[in-house]
């Protein structure tokens, strides 16, 4: 039997269990799970506080905590929105819609997508926030002064321009995305079509690239290029009509402008003149492509 080896003599084991020389990060407030990292954020309203300082806590979430970092933003906006949400929608004027908050997205965003993790893909989301970011300013500033008058302008410019075309942007997602002229991620874009007779010539665009321009007479698709900016599709609308009504009508004559020919050098453009389903579409050979 071998003598064991001197004590003196170096070894590369490892350390046995009880002394492992592997050390523990040691946890920070930014570093805690997200559901108990929102469990603190939801501890700092007290029940028997009054009004006012729960309003001066929401100010406080909104122009100082959660700009902290992620962790923190995900959190205080998760108390935020569901905290003023039914605010913003008692405030939607009829007949339009409102969902910033989807149960059902057309499409998850893909790790090839450009969006970030905190940036919603709704983009009416986007007028929330907004929101939220003047009603707990104009709140605090009421309850600091009587002489405070709320700015109605304000809220009007969200509720008359900001809410409606944000909505009928997303509604023109979701209807494109079912009708296969609207697609969220590039992988998507750049797939090509599946075998048939006339699907050879079918087009997507990206919805990033698109935005739509609200009036209360008339709508309209843009398409943002590296080049310039063009209006593909123009709609006119009653005063009454509904969000989902316009946003049909921008999606159905986009289908007729991609198999046309979308990577011509010369854009066509849509004039949808015509408020019924049943319109007759007349092709020409300028640069209009008149519906009649």
């Amino acid at each position: 039997m071998p003598a064991p080896p001197p004590y003196s003599a170096r070894t590369t084991a490892a350390p046995p269990p009880p002394f492992s020389g592997h050390r523990r990060q040691r946890l920070t407030l930014d570093t805690l799970p997200p559901h108990l990292l929102l469990r603190i954020v939801y501890s700092t309203f007290a029940i028997t506080a009054s009004i006012e300082r729960q309003r001066k806590m929401l100010y406080w979430l909104t122009m100082s905590l959660r700009l902290v970092n992620r962790a923190f933003y995900v959190a205080c906006m998760h108390v935020l929105r569901s905290t003023y949400l039914p605010a913003y929608s008692a405030l939607v004027k009829p007949p339009h819609s409102t969902d910033p908050f989807p149960l059902a997205p057309p499409s998850a965003p893909r790790p090839s997508t450009t969006l970030s993790p905190i940036q919603s893909l709704q983009r009416e989301t986007r007028v929330l926030d907004l929101f939220i970011a003047l009603k707990v300013r104009e709140d605090v500033w009421a309850d600091e002064s009587e002489l405070h008058l709320e700015r109605d302008e304000s809220f009007r410019d969200l509720f008359d321009l900001m809410q409606p075309r944000a909505r009928l942007e997303d509604l023109v997602r979701a209807y494109g995305a079912r009708d296969g002229v609207v697609c969220v991620d590039t992988d998507d874009a750049a797939k090509p079509a599946a075998a048939g007779p006339s699907s050879s010539r079918r087009r997507t665009v990206l919805f990033s690239a698109l935005a739509v321009t609200f009036s209360t007479r008339r709508l309209g698709l843009v398409l943002t290029t590296r080049e310039r900016k063009k209006t593909i599709v123009e709609v006119q609308r009653a005063r009454d009509e509904k969000l989902e009504v316009g946003a049909k009508n921008l999606v159905l004559p986009t289908r007729s402008w991609f198999n046309h020919d979308f990577y011509s050098a010369q854009m066509i453009t849509f004039r949808y003149l015509a408020s019924s389903s049943d319109a007759m579409v007349s092709y020409s050979t300028g640069l209009d492509l008149v519906v009649q």
